[in-house]
């Protein structure tokens, strides 16, 4: 354990214009005793324009003005915050030559679409680094291979080697300066760039703490910490103060957008607490995950949903039984790259979730031929997270005369083989009604 060391991931809301990063700066500041490591994001909404360059170059569409666009959006935050940064010119540059590139070939690899995204953080990271000098603050900006990062060769989902964590230890043992390297990137060992899935600044974040063996993992976002509930749909929503790991990972996986699902994964291997924090009220306290929950801190924590799911309903008698029929039906989504969320089983039938954009049409279409397959869309998917659930008797019984209360159909029930989360599927017309109530059953007290 560094217990004098810190990392903070500011993502891209925190660092969404001059003022933003002006506030970033005052909170690397304010930590220097701590010697954070500082991972950024993308400038907002960048990242989303980086894809639309490639898909616009792709179809020889009309991507300078979305070029220029984002050229400006960068030159105006470097202008307001009085700032210049030679290099950005040159990454700039770079840039253009590989989206006129595609625009001329008409390919876009899996390769290319990491190394297009990849634009966004690398130039985020070299505007924070100048504003963090220019306050006082010795800073230089590194992407993340420079730090050690090496990844597999999985674009769009890479992942870190089994040796990337010497290697990120040996890189910034020598960098006095605080860091403020490039979240979502990597590259793999035959210097491919790649990208860890969206959400992945996070994903960055604890991996560069786990390595460094830190204090804390902190997330910088534009909310005060994981809530109860979503505070688009309950307005008394409330911040949870300590979760742990196991409720989070079910939070994230369950519809929760505050950390991503893979971010626990190297913190829980080095036991750091990761606290959730405000960019733009660093004052507040957050919500602190943690691997180990006292006695005390055990209930229920959240209410997560999802809106845009579909059920898939696979009947098949003649299997009763017989082994191998979970097998097939797994097979089926695996083949065609569709994800399961939750799946709820009995002795001839299988229900699964996942997500309504999923092409659905070949996976039904071979289930067919061993099994009645049928789809119900127009659900959302309901989860009730926390510990409580192990232990309590009389949790089942709030939630389900809760839903006998409001009439409500369930189109499906699963009960999470950890015991942390309840989950079950009601009509998309009913979510908010359903949520609302029972936030006001759980959390009232």
């Amino acid at each position: 354990m560094n217990p004098s060391r810190i990392v903070q991931k500011f993502g891209g809301t925190s660092v969404g214009s001059a003022e933003a990063i002006a506030r970033v700066g005052n909170i690397v500041k304010r930590s220097a005793a701590e010697r954070p490591v500082v991972v950024v994001s993308a400038v907002g909404g960048v990242t989303n324009q980086l894809i639309s360059l490639g898909e616009l170059a792709l179809a020889r569409g009309a991507w300078e003005p979305v070029f220029e666009a984002l050229v400006e959006r960068h030159r105006v935050i470097m202008r307001e915050l009085k700032v210049t940064v030679p290099e950005l010119e040159l990454l700039l540059a770079e840039l253009h030559d590989l989206v006129r590139g595609i625009a001329l070939i008409r390919e876009r690899t899996p390769r290319t679409a990491d190394y297009l995204a990849s634009f966004g953080e690398r130039l985020s990271a070299r505007i924070v680094a100048a504003h963090l000098n220019a306050i006082g603050v010795q800073a230089t900006a590194l992407d993340a291979w420079d730090a050690g990062l090496v990844t597999d060769s999985c674009f769009g989902t890479a992942r870190p080697t089994a040796a990337c964590a010497d290697s990120i230890a040996r890189a910034l043992a020598g960098v006095t300066a605080t860091p403020v390297v490039t979240g979502y990137i990597g590259r793999d060992v035959h210097g491919n760039i790649t990208t860890l899935g969206r959400g992945g600044s996070d994903y960055s974040a604890a991996i560069f703490g786990a390595a460094l063996h830190v204090r804390e993992i902190q997330i910088f976002t534009d909310v005060d910490g994981v809530l109860t509930a979503d505070p688009r749909k309950v307005t008394g929503a409330r911040l949870v103060e300590t979760l742990s790991f196991a409720e989070a990972a079910e939070l994230a996986f369950f519809g929760a957008k505050v950390l991503h699902p893979a971010t626990m994964v190297p913190a829980v291997d080095r036991d750091i607490p990761i606290r959730v924090l405000n960019t733009f009220r660093p004052e507040a306290e957050g919500t602190c995950v943690t691997a180990t929950l006292a006695p005390t801190q055990r209930r229920v924590k959240s209410i997560a949903s999802k809106d845009s799911i579909v059920v898939v309903n696979v009947v098949a008698g003649e299997m009763m039984l017989q082994y191998g029929f979970l097998e097939r039906i797994a097979d089926a989504f695996a083949r065609h790259q569709v994800v399961v969320d939750v799946i709820a089983t009995s002795e001839v039938s299988v229900a699964l979730t996942t997500d309504s954009t999923a092409t659905l049409a070949p996976v039904v279409e071979e289930m067919s031929r061993f099994a009645e397959v049928s789809v119900v869309r127009d659900v959302a998917l309901v989860s009730v997270v926390g510990e409580e659930l192990q232990t309590s008797t009389d949790f089942a019984a709030r939630v389900f005369g809760t839903l006998a209360e409001l009439d409500v159909r369930l189109e499906m029930i699963s009960y999470g083989a950890t015991r942390n989360n309840l989950s079950f599927v009601v009509q998309r017309a009913r979510l908010a009604e359903v949520v609302n109530a029972l936030h006001e059953r759980l959390f009232s007290a």
